[in-house]
């Protein structure tokens, strides 16, 4: 918005110069970004308007904030019309048939037009804002503009159709040419002004071509009128227009100031000798606005502002702007909100900011904020995750990311029964495509399709691992879905070991050690893997549940042969997952200093024969009950089938260690103890020796 020094000192008196003007302004929230020099005796101020001051798209509004602001004695014009012969009502009519886009439409006529030249002192104000002078009528309406705020357009009356004037929606393709020579196809959204038979102006964005003002125009009929702000810039970006009016529209106007500005523009025609003004206004206002009366508690600005005002001080401010107040008692004062502020004034906190800009914002007091300092520290749950991320990590895996959105068809790709509870998942109301309906209720086919990505594009060695919720319903259709932190692995192919070594498998064997490892290392204590037969997803005898504080919160196996053709895979993948809700309730976070032992220990070889259904885990329970309090760890380092190991049996051979914390152990002892581990591995499962 740029303004002229020299215009403004018509409507208020004005003590300082131009520069310490625009530091008062800025100070008061109304940012001068740029100050221009014009002439000997002229400035131009350009303003930086945040949104919500668009009443200051009005040079007269910038002079009450200058009033208010210094103290200057504001001089409004006074407007008055003196009015020939005749009657607007029988010259011209105005339907509003979209009151949804066009709150209020104001229209005079003006009759005997003598087109020409505006006044030198108009052209040079206009000049000095930079808009180009045209003639006398184009320019008193752009002088009005900006003036009052109020954008006003003049048509040529004699080229109205039937002297009508329609507000409607325009007809889907129906097209207009604006005053600046184009063509434009209009769509069902766009707001005209019509006449009879078509539309003469595109509303609130320029008028038409057909029905501008010329040399021959005689008779004009002016148009003040208030448009929906968002119609008015979605059709200015629509046909790529853009205009002062439309800026103006799009910020909002002032809507009771139609009839004021139609008036004023009016009178200026009048009194330059320009044309005769007819009688009457026509002012079609189908649903007049309630005024606007916000209460303000004179407590609450002090409580607001840290201030120690009281009510004739908060009165004096408002009284500067030239509000019309009510002191309804010694704290409370009721405020009407001028029109040209309906804008930014809606509630008591905004008319707090006001007694702040007008009153200073140095003349607030200064004061350290106060209130508990708490340090922002990570919940143990996210420590965890990211010790769960650094342990993966560790073991070689790579982290990666899928999406929450799946296909229901993985289901199937896994080989998960009709009646398996993974199957109930949150179905997405507004999915993006058929592949993205569903929330995920296991991450293993999202690890499965990344190796499948992988693989295809010649990469056959790959270790992975995802941290992330899956999703179940809620059983409510109002409540949100249940969210389950989960963590799943997957291994393909070798792990190379060095130049000189021999690459390891990565087999069941291999991810049940990471398994172990990352539990271990997050400090879940008495994990266990049991043997896992109705898991279709896996390959039968090559899968095992992890068993924690007597509970399932995992499974782990190598993937049927079946889903790896489902998914291209080549060789043998396998895959783990594990619930981390469960494992959280159950890991010891708490670390025990345990002293280096004194003394020497005693280790010992036990080798046995077992039938093939006894596992090595029933035999480790064993071992461990029966070796306190001098064993200290045991170790399987062997299993053998062969001729020498009857059918249907195997060979596992232990290395048992055996310490004391104050002694040095003997024979005697240790053989005593080893002798009670093996008793009790014949009586609980028959096991022989060899």
């Amino acid at each position: 918005m740029r303004v002229s020094y020299k215009w403004l000192k018509d409507y208020v008196d004005i003590a300082l110069s131009p520069p310490e003007l625009a530091r008062r302004l800025t100070m008061a929230g109304l940012a001068v970004e740029n100050i221009e020099p014009l002439g000997a005796d002229d400035y131009i101020l350009e303003f930086e308007l945040t949104p919500n001051r668009a009443d200051c798209l009005s040079i007269i509004n910038i002079a009450r904030e200058i009033a208010a602001i210094t103290g200057g004695q504001l001089h409004l014009p006074t407007i008055s019309v003196n009015e020939g012969e005749g009657d607007i009502h029988r010259m011209a009519a105005v339907e509003i048939l979209a009151p949804d886009l066009c709150r209020r439409y104001a229209a005079r006529v003006v009759k005997n037009i003598k087109i020409g030249p505006a006044p030198a002192w108009m052209q040079e104000r206009l000049q000095a804002v930079g808009v180009r002078p045209i003639n006398n009528i184009v320019d008193i309406t752009n002088y009005v503009m900006l003036e009052l705020g109020q954008p006003l357009h003049a048509f040529d009356y004699d080229l109205l159709a039937e002297h009508r004037i329609v507000v409607r929606r325009a007809a889907e393709g129906e097209k207009i040419t604006t005053l600046d020579g184009v063509a434009r196809k209009l769509d069902g959204e766009m707001l005209v002004i019509a006449d009879a038979r078509r539309p003469v102006a595109l509303a609130g964005v320029m008028g038409g071509l057909e029905t501008e003002i010329t040399d021959q125009t005689r008779t004009i009929l002016l148009e003040s009128a208030y448009f929906e702000g968002v119609n008015i810039r979605q059709t200015s970006r629509k046909v790529g227009l853009h205009s002062e009016a439309s800026f103006r529209f799009e910020k909002g106007v002032n809507l009771e100031g139609a009839v004021r500005a139609a008036d004023r523009a009016a009178q200026l025609i009048q009194e330059l000798g320009f044309g005769e003004v007819v009688p009457g206004v026509i002012d079609e206002y189908p649903r007049p606005a309630e005024p606007i009366e916000i209460n303000l508690r004179v407590s609450r600005v002090n409580e607001i502002l840290g201030t120690d005002l009281n009510q004739a001080a908060v009165v004096e401010i408002f009284s500067r702007l030239q509000f019309e107040l009510t002191v309804v008692d010694e704290n409370l004062i009721r405020v009407k909100i001028p029109s040209y502020r309906w804008g930014d004034l809606r509630w008591e906190i905004d008319l707090i900011e006001e007694v702040a800009r007008l009153r200073g914002y140095d003349q607030i007091p200064v004061t350290l904020p106060e209130g508990k300092v708490t340090q922002g520290r990570q919940t143990f749950a996210q420590k965890l995750i990211n010790q769960c991320r650094e342990l993966l990590t560790a073991c070689g895996l790579n982290e990666v990311i899928t999406f929450s959105f799946v296909s229901p068809r993985v289901f199937d790709l896994i080989k998960l029964p009709d009646t398996s509870p993974l199957r109930q998942a949150v179905v997405i109301t507004n999915p993006l495509s058929e592949e993205q309906s569903i929330m995920r209720t296991t991450l293993i086919p999202n690890l499965l399709e990344v190796l499948r990505r992988n693989t295809s594009r010649q990469q056959s060695n790959l270790a992975f691992f995802e941290l992330g919720n899956v999703f179940f319903p809620s059983g409510s259709s109002v409540a949100l879905p249940k969210e389950t932190m989960t963590v799943a692995g997957a291994v393909l192919g070798e792990q190379w070991v060095g130049w000189s070594g021999k690459p390891v498998i990565r087999d069941f064997y291999y991810l049940k050690g990471i398994v172990e490892a990352f539990l271990t290392g997050i400090g879940l204590q008495n994990y266990s893997f049991a043997p896992q037969v109705n898991e279709p997803t896996f390959h039968p005898g090559r899968t095992a549940e992890i068993i924690g504080a007597e509970e399932v919160i995992g499974v782990i196996g190598e993937v049927h042969p079946d889903v790896l053709e489902n998914y291209n895979l080549p060789g043998r993948a396998c895959v783990f997952q594990i619930d981390l809700e469960r494992v959280i309730q159950h890991v010891q976070t708490a670390k025990r200093y345990t002293a280096l032992p004194k003394y020497p220990f005693i280790d010992r070889d036990m080798a046995m024969l077992v039938k093939e259904e006894v596992l090595a885990d029933q035999i480790a329970r064993v071992i461990a009950a029966n070796g306190q309090p001098l064993l200290k760890q045991f170790n399987l380092f062997d299993v053998y089938r062969g001729t020498q190991v009857p059918p249907g049996y195997k060979s596992l051979a232990y290395t048992l260690i055996y310490q004391a914390e104050d002694r040095t152990l003997t024979d005697e002892e240790v053989n005593q103890q080893h002798d009670r581990i093996k008793q009790a591995l014949q009586a609980e499962l028959g096991v022989e020796f060899r």
